[in-house]
């Protein structure tokens, strides 16, 4: 079950402040090895995550109901900041929060279609008459 927006800015705040707090305490292990500059990278795109999430929910109480993230400003920003932070743990770790944030974006856009694109039915043609080439009288 999904959380309301002010519950779900509040949790998601508090996961990105754990997630940055963990990759700044972490940081040397994970720098250590290519492996664990994957795994930097891939929590860096977790964090990208709860900020985007959190973004989001601010300016849905900001503002109204049906306001969209944008790419840019808020997207751009928050992909910026989150690589930012991978970075201060290992350069390669901020390349792979890149490659994993995308693809979560990905994901995360086609939820959203899913969820709140309305469908879209195509109209029903009427039949077509078709006629040989003799007139009926």
């Amino acid at each position: 079950m999904a959380l309301p927006t002010g519950p779900s800015l509040v949790c998601s705040l508090a996961l990105s402040v754990l997630t940055f707090a963990a990759m700044q305490m972490f940081s040397e292990e994970l720098a250590a090895s290519q492996l664990g500059t994957i795994a930097g990278g891939f929590v860096g795109s977790l964090l990208f995550c709860f900020i985007l999430n959190a973004v989001g929910n601010a300016e849905t109480l900001m503002f109204e109901k049906g306001f969209q993230t944008k790419l840019f400003p808020e997207v751009i920003i928050c992909l910026l900041l989150s690589m930012g932070i991978s970075a201060a743990v290992h350069r390669v770790c901020a390349t792979t929060c890149l490659i994993f944030s995308l693809v979560d974006l990905y994901y995360i856009n086609r939820i959203s279609q899913a969820t709140y694109a309305g469908t879209v039915t195509k109209p029903v043609k009427a039949p077509v008459k078709t006629t040989t080439g003799k007139k009926s009288k």
